[in-house]
């Protein structure tokens, strides 16, 4: 199994046979999150394209981000939030940076669909200033940045689980307490100890929301009040409780 990319490989005009395999392997690893791809499951046709110079790397990124292996691993089979989460780790080499980025997203992938999710990403102009059209992407987010917040760094390196972690692996999101109520990732989170199993159906997760905040009719008191919400309700409900200006305290996965 390849190492994580996490620096620059780059298409040339010049590259061998041997250079373009490399690359290859390299976005199927990123994109895929560390898994082994099996030969039936390789894109083939896009494959020999990018090796003719019809493809470039970023639409070889988005044919792979597309592949029913991406859709059915990652989409279909995981929490929405382990999903978006996902997208960012894989295809901008980072964490997402707050609430409002991650909802608008999950907002995106309800309302345009899977595909047009995937070509946020893609089709973004941090992609085309990071990675143009013929690098890899690769993890830019877990290296300190002047002007970069360190909380930011660190939900990057949450998602990093070492060269053995497949993201596939782990169904739960890793980062929605930390963003949703932009606190510190818990040490506990960023060792991936603890996994839970697949379910077929992703929305049927549960979330116990957690919030604070003054009663409208006794400013002096405070309430705090809990909410059970499933997965593909969960953006509404934070929006929801964020214009009534309460706090949310933490945000619980219910198994």
């Amino acid at each position: 199994m390849m190492p994580v990319v996490d620096a620059p490989l780059e298409l040339w005009s010049g590259s061998t046979a041997d250079d373009k395999a490399a690359i290859i392997r390299a976005v199927y690893n990123q994109v895929l999150g560390n898994p082994y791809v099996m030969e039936s499951e390789r894109l083939l046709s896009a494959e020999s394209q990018l090796c003719n110079g019809d493809l470039t790397i970023r639409e070889f990124v988005r044919a792979v981000a597309k592949s029913d292996f991406y859709r059915s691993r990652y989409f279909e089979s995981c929490a929405p939030y382990r999903f978006v989460e996902l997208n960012f780790k894989h295809l901008l080499g980072r964490a997402p940076a707050d609430q409002a980025e991650l909802s608008a997203h999950i907002q995106t992938c309800v309302n345009a669909g899977y595909e047009a999710e995937i070509d946020s990403y893609i089709d973004s102009q941090e992609y085309s200033d990071k990675f143009g059209e013929n690098i890899v992407p690769y993890y830019t987010g877990a290296k300190t940045e002047a002007g970069k917040k360190q909380i930011n760094y660190n939900r990057t390196l949450s998602l990093l689980k070492g060269y053995a972690e497949v993201d596939s692996a782990i169904k739960s999101s890793v980062l929605v307490d930390s963003v949703a109520t932009n606190s510190p990732v818990a040490a506990t989170r960023a060792t991936a100890s603890g996994r839970i199993a697949g379910y077929k159906d992703a929305t049927e997760k549960k979330f116990k929301i957690v919030v604070k905040g003054a009663k409208f009719d006794s400013p002096r008191r405070v309430s705090t009040t809990e909410y059970i919400v499933p997965g593909d309700r969960m953006t509404p409900q934070i929006q929801r409780i964020n214009r009534t200006g309460a706090t949310i305290v933490s945000i619980t996965e219910i198994a």
